[in-house]
């Protein structure tokens, strides 16, 4: 069977960035090792000036040229139809589409696969961006209308199920399969730091940066030996500005670490010392950094909002919290520090939860049966 996988797709995979090139790496990888496959990947890139041809893997990688001045214009212009063009050259039995790249393929007459892995408005109006809230509107237009000609959806979450169904009518159907990671996180041998709290995410509004430094705060007066290491760029310079100041107000210097942006491997080694992951992000679908924590053994208190909840057993493999109250954020966070007891138990119990769930293998598996249904219903 011929796959055409149309995603981000970064020119180095060992170096991925941002969630959706990783799920993509981690995907094509584990569909390698799937026996009957022929793959192919589409992708734009920035710095590509004309049409190239690579190969990684046994995978053949086309990558195309990103000319369009907006995320808009790219999904719905002259990138959009050489996109199209390009599968249609390599004539797939099946076309699986990811994020934005599923607006730009969805009217293509081939057995088609898209894959939601968020919601474009709902991030736009988030951000600190200018007309947030008028691109917003402009962008749910978009990706409703999309997700309107899709046979066939991949959700990476319940949540994103339930917002997906307000918009699709019962031809299209649904599939809940979750976000692969990378096998490594299963193994890494874990020496924990008891004071050390680890967090992976942008600087940011949606992630709700200056909320946990809010906690922090209150944490660091229960316990001042606390460490709460931060990786991950900022989203603004604006917002980056309001978070230094914040730490210098509160004087907490040599309690928060800002670490940037840092690759794989220096994340599974936060993640080997770290007591705990947290996230407390006011929108989020299925966070790869959640994972990879489940996957390390780490406990994580995560926001109860939006996907997160679907990912945490409450009390058993980590702890809900409302992301504005700071004070019951700062009690789980103080909780997780004095008892090593509940930090062994619910990081073991997270990571039966990713192996069940999150193993490429896994993801893979269930994905191909998805790839064979739509080609078969295609075929008559």
């Amino acid at each position: 069977m011929k796959i055409a996988i149309v995603t981000r797709f970064p020119r180095i995979p060992e170096a991925p960035r941002g969630g959706v090139e990783s799920v993509s790496v981690n995907l094509v990888r584990a569909l390698t090792k799937i026996e009957g496959l022929k793959l192919y990947v589409v992708t734009t890139d920035p710095k590509t000036l004309a049409p190239c041809v690579h190969h990684w893997n046994g995978v053949v990688i086309h990558r195309l040229p990103f000319s369009a001045r907006t995320m808009i214009s790219h999904a719905i212009g002259a990138d959009s139809k050489a996109v199209c063009e390009k599968i249609r050259d390599i004539h797939p039995d099946v076309v699986h589409s990811h994020d934005v790249y599923g607006i730009m393929v969805s009217k293509l007459a081939l057995p088609r696969v898209f894959t939601v892995h968020g919601f474009i408005y709902a991030d736009t109006k988030l951000s600190d961006s200018v007309l947030a809230g008028l691109r917003s509107m402009i962008w749910k237009r978009i990706e409703t209308s999309s997700w309107r000609k899709q046979p066939y959806i991949i959700s990476i979450s319940p949540y994103v199920r339930n917002q997906l169904e307000k918009f699709v009518g019962a031809e299209t159907k649904i599939y809940d399969i979750d976000n692969p990671i990378d096998d490594a996180f299963f193994d890494i041998h874990r020496t924990e730091e008891r004071m050390r709290i680890f967090s992976a995410a942008w600087l940011s509004a949606r992630k709700n940066t200056l909320g946990l430094l809010e906690s922090f705060t209150k944490v660091v007066k229960s316990i001042p030996q606390a460490e709460l290491i931060l990786a991950g760029e900022p989203k603004t310079e604006q917002y980056y500005a309001k978070v230094k100041r914040f730490i210098a107000s509160e004087g907490i210097e040599n309690n928060v670490k800002l670490l940037g942006r840092i690759d794989r491997s220096a994340i599974m080694k936060e993640l080997s010392r770290a007591s705990m992951f947290i996230l407390v992000s006011l929108e989020e679908n299925s966070p790869m950094a959640i994972e990879e924590a489940m996957a390390a053994g780490v406990p994580v208190i995560a926001s109860n909002c939006c996907g997160m909840p679907y990912m945490i057993e409450n009390g058993r493999s980590g702890f809900l919290v409302e992301p504005n109250e700071p004070q019951k954020i700062a009690d789980k966070i103080v909780k997780l520090i004095k008892d090593g007891n509940l930090r062994k138990q619910m990081g073991q119990r997270s990571k039966e939860i990713a192996l069940a769930r999150f193993h490429p293998a896994i993801v893979a598996e269930k994905t191909v049966k998805v790839y064979k249904e739509a080609y078969k219903t295609a075929c008559g």
